[in-house]
């Protein structure tokens, strides 16, 4: 069987779909963002590499040789599960490293979430240190939360438990009010995104911020 450009062009899609879920899981107040980071699309660029070897390998060995729709989802799947594969598993510290593929991917994994987090904390810091900036923190803290939190409709329980616990630390914490209102920001940001952080903040106008002459 030829194997066509498409089939090339899709296997390789496929891969680095995966490549790309693993980067919106770990960056859920902007996927978009890390994505188009330099670490990021190298990383789908190695899933996508592997779905194009392990279809070569298909090919090599004339596996499902009359069905290439079957190829193409064996060598994406077979290459996603492969390269997420240990050997056997040891202990370093207080970590599990798995042996083999997955070691291997686990290495440039670690890499490109470092580097992305890192661009992603500048980026956050800037965008939360304006949008925050004025913002009476004890005011905020009692209604900016649920405010965010009401504007979208489909935020976890789960999601949510975990913020009002962030929440409830966070106020305990002995720091300047102005510092305060940037965590609070970045707190909901990781739930809520920037987008509608902003709204919000907009809305909400000068109910969270100090009175006239203070």
């Amino acid at each position: 069987m030829t194997t066509s450009l498409a089939d090339w062009v899709a296997v390789a899609l496929l891969g680095g779909l995966v490549g790309a879920s693993e980067i919106v899981s770990r960056y859920k107040d902007a996927p978009e963002t890390a994505l188009k980071t330099l670490p990021a699309i190298f990383y789908v660029a190695i899933n996508a590499m592997a779905s194009i070897l392990a279809l070569d390998f298909v090919h090599a060995y004339n596996l499902f040789a009359q069905a290439r729709a079957t190829q193409i989802l064996v060598a994406g799947a077979g290459a996603m599960g492969l390269f997420r594969t240990s050997v056997f598993v040891v202990r370093a510290g207080d970590r599990d490293i798995g042996v083999g593929p997955s070691g291997f991917l686990q290495i440039f994994l670690a890499a490109a979430d470092r580097a992305v987090d890192r661009i992603r904390g500048a980026q956050r810091s800037h965008a939360v240190a304006d949008l925050m900036r004025g913002i009476d923190y004890a005011k905020a803290y009692v209604v900016l939360p649920p405010y965010c939190l009401a504007l979208l409709q489909n935020v976890s329980p789960e999601d949510q438990q975990q913020l009002g616990r962030a929440l409830q630390s966070l106020d305990r914490r002995e720091v300047d009010g102005d510092v305060k209102s940037q965590l609070l920001g970045l707190e909901l940001l990781n739930v809520v995104g920037i987008d509608v952080l902003r709204t919000a903040v907009e809305s909400l106008g000068d109910q969270i911020r100090p009175a006239p002459g203070r």
